[in-house]
């Protein structure tokens, strides 16, 4: 059905002449449209971050950590059993993985002390060997990661993460800078990029931001510090294994968990976490969008409702005006599409004002819970074209109803 310029004219004036009504019958439309349009941004942006998050923890890794002990009571219990996550691990699963690209053991310290004095909260040490760096994808801003002559070395030397930075020597360039952990002065090689605060680790049961960690060589760590926790945790912290292109991550973390659990004789004191795995999780995740946008779309189908209501209303209305233009000559088809225009009208208006009302939400939602949200195309689309196809199927039946008056009884009509 083609709408012409005056079918277009005769429609605005129409519903001008009734604006309060109007504006009601929109208003289902743009909150109907602004709601699909924030509901699928929340999706993508919740999406990309878990795809950046699940890209930062590589998904050809494979991550062992271990899990502390709740007690020295829990913890006498598990080691008539298990050791606990140790070197000996490192070496059994180096002997038993194939497609074993690099591995790192990592142990984690809160220091008790730490110059310059922190800004805000006090950052946590890691000890890793070189390979974490290549391990995690890690982005360096300034300097570079430490290297394995300074792993054999046990030198003195750190990285810092992005926030640890800004905590602990503000703004400026930090390589060549000294930083100071319990007794011992470390020197500053590098300086991390901005990770994403999802990628928070595990660490003692706690999660840490892994921007706000200062990182050192494994062997610095084990030769120049000691944990005064050490006794109620095991000897390492964790195991993270990054497996070469051609190697199944899911039936590698099968293997890894086979041989932990022999050497730990099935004591419960470790995790090992797949990130490849979490892609299947994103079906998940996009099922609950789809419900929410769902929900959302039923402020559109309340503005059809009401599309449908104000438009057999004007039928009512405009009964003998209706009579008077099929006696003069117009067809049932002209009055179908003068009052399908008026239909289609209401929610074009209240699509495009939906989309601002969308944007607006949006940005709201972004601002005031923090959570990342992205406006796409395909949902400015969708949500628009929904609209419009609501006015043309709600609109139709009293269009034709209006249609199907008798001209003599419109005539008659007062």
């Amino acid at each position: 059905m083609i709408f012409n310029l005056s079918d277009i004219g005769q429609a605005v004036s129409n519903l001008r002449a009734q604006k309060t009504r109007t504006l009601l019958t929109a208003l289902g439309i743009v909150f109907g449209v602004g709601s699909v349009i924030g509901m699928l941004a929340i999706g993508s942006g919740a999406k990309e971050e878990s795809l950046r998050f699940i890209e930062q923890l590589g998904v050809r890794n494979v991550l062992v950590d271990s899990r502390p002990a709740t007690s020295q009571e829990a913890l006498q219990q598990r080691r008539r059993s298990s050791p606990g996550l140790s070197d000996r691990d490192v070496r059994i699963l180096q002997a038993n993985i194939e497609g074993l690209e690099s591995m790192s053991a990592r142990r984690a310290l809160h220091p008790s002390r730490v110059l310059p004095k922190p800004s805000r909260d006090m950052p946590e040490l890691y000890g890793v060997r070189p390979s974490y760096a290549l391990i995690h994808s890690l982005r360096l801003a300034e300097g570079k990661f430490f290297d394995e002559s300074d792993d054999a070395a046990s030198a003195a030397v750190c990285v810092l993460g992005e926030a640890a930075k800004v905590n602990l020597l503000g703004y400026a360039s930090a390589v060549g800078k000294f930083v100071k952990a319990n007794d011992t002065w470390l020197e500053v090689v590098g300086v991390l990029a901005e990770q994403l605060m999802a990628g928070a680790q595990s660490s003692g049961g706690t999660m840490q931001d892994i921007n706000n960690i200062v990182y050192i060589p494994l062997n610095t760590f084990q030769y120049r510090y000691w944990d005064q926790s050490a006794g109620m945790k095991d000897d390492l912290d964790g195991i993270d294994i990054r497996l070469s292109a051609k190697a199944d991550s899911i039936e590698t973390a099968k293997v890894v968990t086979a041989v932990l659990n022999s050497t730990h004789h099935n004591t419960q004191d470790f995790t090992v976490t797949i990130p490849a795995a979490l892609l299947a999780q994103q079906r998940t995740q996009t099922i609950f969008t789809y419900v929410m946008v769902a929900i959302a779309a039923i402020s559109l189908l309340v503005g059809g409702i009401g599309i449908m209501n104000i438009v057999l209303a004007t039928v009512l209305e405009r009964t003998r005006e209706i009579g008077i233009r099929r006696s003069i000559g117009a067809r049932r088809f002209d009055i179908v599409r003068q009052f399908l225009t008026e239909s289609v009208l209401i929610p074009v208006t209240g699509g495009l004002m939906g989309i601002g009302f969308g944007y607006f939400l949006a940005w709201l939602i972004a601002r005031t819970a923090e959570w990342k949200t992205i406006v796409t195309t395909a949902s400015v689309v969708i949500a628009f074209g929904v609209s419009v196809v609501v006015g043309v199927v709600f609109g139709l039946y009293p269009a034709v109803k209006a249609s199907r008056i008798n001209p003599i009884d419109a005539l008659r009509y007062e």
